[in-house]
């Protein structure tokens, strides 16, 4: 049986809301966060991304981009309510209901409870039904599985809906670039235009043996997309207690500078799936294998929340050089992933929080 997934994106979801609540701040860029000196931007409305704003950008930055851009501070009680209306209207629909943060979930309507038999149609209930009760917009991706769902609800923001037939994957695949493929992120496309490699078509002209070779365990996965194969189950009971990335390097690396830009590489894949599912920890783990499959990792609880890149990448670093032995032996795999220390709870970003980190210019 062919799976019916949809993936529902609310649009500028926290920004959205404000600007909705406060009048005066439509049609206007504004950004929600905290506009002093060491601030942050947790979320921005689509006026202001017009200007380059987006998500974890500092304050001032922001500022320089739009002079004229409204800060207005983050109301997480609101947010999670307004997201709970929204997980409850999914739910009319079925039971396997997999939010990925309070603005996006997957949903599998294959069976669902009100027997509708086109995917679309419920896609479009949903986004009208968004409407009616939170005068809020989503945007809705219908295909046969997770992946290219995803793939689809980015496609016509804002208050898109756009379907992939397995019919129309092949050659949608094959136009799509690589930067839109999951897992690959500004270092590895960067790899991959390298090799020629820029779009789907590209891609699948490498075999899964070289696409390893080059990438590591994520060839099988590029390999796998690109035919727009995945059998990822949509987890409705699923609760994220840690998230990572990891490289197995096409050859074991032994020098400094090349752990660096293993490091560098997996810190921006970590922050852009944790800043993609809003999730929060303060505990980072470095994994080293070495060549010999022997592994040692070194972790280190921080008191405050990781947030950014440079965050990621300054403590991922101080943890590889914690290794002892780091160049004199060759590593063949890297990994890198924030969890909870302890009894402590990972959290998403649906509590208040003061959103006033030092930033990196």
């Amino acid at each position: 049986m062919i799976r019916k997934i949809i993936h529902i994106d609310m649009d500028a979801f926290y920004a959205s809301i404000e600007q909705r609540d406060n009048p005066e701040y439509r049609g206007k860029p504004v950004a929600v966060g905290y506009g002093g000196k060491r601030g942050v931007v947790a979320a921005a409305s689509y006026e202001a991304r017009q200007y380059g704003i987006h998500s974890a950008m500092a304050s001032v930055t922001a500022l320089r981009k739009c002079p004229r851009l409204i800060f207005v501070m983050p109301r997480f009680e609101v947010y999670k309510t307004v997201s709970n209306q929204v997980m409850q209207i999914f739910r009319d629909y079925t039971d396997k209901v997999e939010p990925l943060s309070l603005d996006e979930a997957f949903l599998d309507v294959t069976e669902n409870k009100k027997e509708m038999e086109i995917a679309t149609q419920i896609a479009k209930e949903i986004k009208q039904k968004i409407y009616h009760q939170t005068r809020l917009t989503a945007s809705a991706g219908v295909s046969y599985n997770k992946f290219l769902a995803k793939i689809a609800s980015d496609y016509n923001k804002p208050n898109g809906l756009y379907v992939i037939t397995p019919e129309k994957a092949e050659k949608f695949l094959e136009k799509l670039a690589v930067e839109k493929f999951f897992g690959v992120g500004r270092v590895t496309a960067q790899r991959m235009h390298e090799l020629g490699i820029k779009n789907g078509l590209d891609l699948k002209q490498y075999s899964e043996m070289e696409l390893i070779h080059h990438f590591g365990k994520a060839g099988t996965m590029y390999h796998q997309f690109v035919r727009g194969i995945d059998e990822r189950e949509v987890e409705s009971e699923y609760i994220r207690k840690s998230l990572g990335a990891e490289e197995t390097f096409a050859e074991d690396l032994s020098q400094l500078v090349d752990l660096l830009r293993a490091l560098d590489e997996l810190a921006h894949e970590v922050h852009r799936r944790a800043d993609k599912r809003d999730f929060l920890a303060k505990t980072l783990t470095l994994k080293i294998k070495y060549a010999d499959f022997t592994v040692v990792t070194r972790s280190k609880t921080v008191a405050y929340f990781l947030r950014t890149y440079d965050e990621l990448f300054d403590l991922g670093k101080e943890l590889l050089l914690q290794v002892d032995d780091i160049e004199e032996r060759k590593i063949r795999l890297m990994g890198l992933t924030l969890k909870n220390a302890g009894n402590e709870q990972v959290i998403l970003i649906n509590q208040p929080l003061q959103l006033t980190l030092e930033f990196k210019e």
